[in-house]
Parts: structure tokens; sequence; C-alpha cells
């Protein structure tokens, strides 16, 4: 027959393992979309259902397992050592993070317009090349031409062009 002391040793034991397992999961729906979700990276449409699935309920998930998480701390925190009531503060620490980016829009953040750009004639360009692609607008007599190379970090330019403010993307 198992002690009372045993029984408390394995049941501490359990909730680390939990606080743990607790903490990975609330990470792991939250940085799964951002990892498959990256610029220059080409994505499978299961890959994007996967990642709009887990986008869609990580502040959820997130809430839930930090509440969790602070119950599990709460259990653990009296009669712990100084030293684990450091691990417990530090285990907090990313679970509190990925709560707070789970409300987060983190693709704007990786696609946002150019804030202040300027532009040059063609004759002016020497930096764009005959063989470069580039994304054309005409308004009110005046054309402009975005090239897609230079583009392809933001993929959003506002501009005016002929008096008429755009927003050029692809």
């Amino acid at each position: 027959m198992t002690t009372n002391n045993t029984r408390n040793v394995i049941s501490r034991r359990t909730a680390w393992i939990v606080l743990a397992f607790v903490v990975v999961a609330g990470l792991a729906i939250v940085m799964t979309p951002v990892w498959i979700i990256q610029p220059f990276k080409p994505q499978t449409p299961r890959g994007l259902a996967v990642s709009f699935f887990f986008r869609r309920w990580s502040p959820v998930v997130t809430v839930v397992a930090l509440v969790a998480s602070l119950i599990l701390i709460a259990k653990l925190w009296f009669g712990s050592r100084w030293w684990r009531k450091g691990l417990l503060v530090i285990a907090i620490l990313p679970l509190l993070a990925a709560t707070w980016f789970a409300r987060q829009n983190h693709f704007e953040w990786m696609f946002n317009p150019l804030a202040h750009t300027t532009y040059a004639k063609a004759n002016d360009a020497p930096f764009v090349r005959d063989s470069d692609m580039v994304l054309s607008v005409e308004q009110n007599g005046e054309a402009v031409a975005y090239p897609v190379r230079l583009m392809a970090y933001h993929h959003v330019v506002q501009d005016t062009v002929g008096g008429t403010p755009i927003v050029a993307t692809y």
C-alpha cells in the first residue's frame, strides 16, 4: 500500500507533466500556422487548411491552457523550493506570450504596405531590367509600373495614380 507521501510525490510529478504538456500544446497551436505560412515558402492546400483551423481555435485554446496552467501552478507552488517556483514562472511566460500572440494577426506583420515609397520615371530607374515583370496601372492619363521583384516582400503598394488613391497588390 502506498503512503500519503508517495501519493503526493506521484501527484506532483503528474502535475508537472500535465503542466509541461499544456504549455507545449498552447505554444503548438499558435506556432504551427507561423511555421506553415511563411513568406517565400510554398504552401499546400492541406497546410493552409490546418493553419487556418489552428488560427481560428488558438484564442480559445490558449486561454483554456492558461487557466489550466495557473491552476496547476497554484497546486505546485506551495511546498516547492525556490528554484522550482522559478521554473513555474518560467513555464508560464511562453504561454502568456502565446495567449497574447493568438490574438494578433501576424500575417499582416509579414505583408504590410510600404510606408513612404518614392517612385522614379522609367528613364531614371536603372535598377529595373527590361526582363522584369511589372504591375502596371493607368488612371486619368497617368501610368505607373511596380516591379514585382521589388514588391516581393511587401506584396502591397499604396499610391496615387492620376489623382486617385490605389492599392496595387499581387
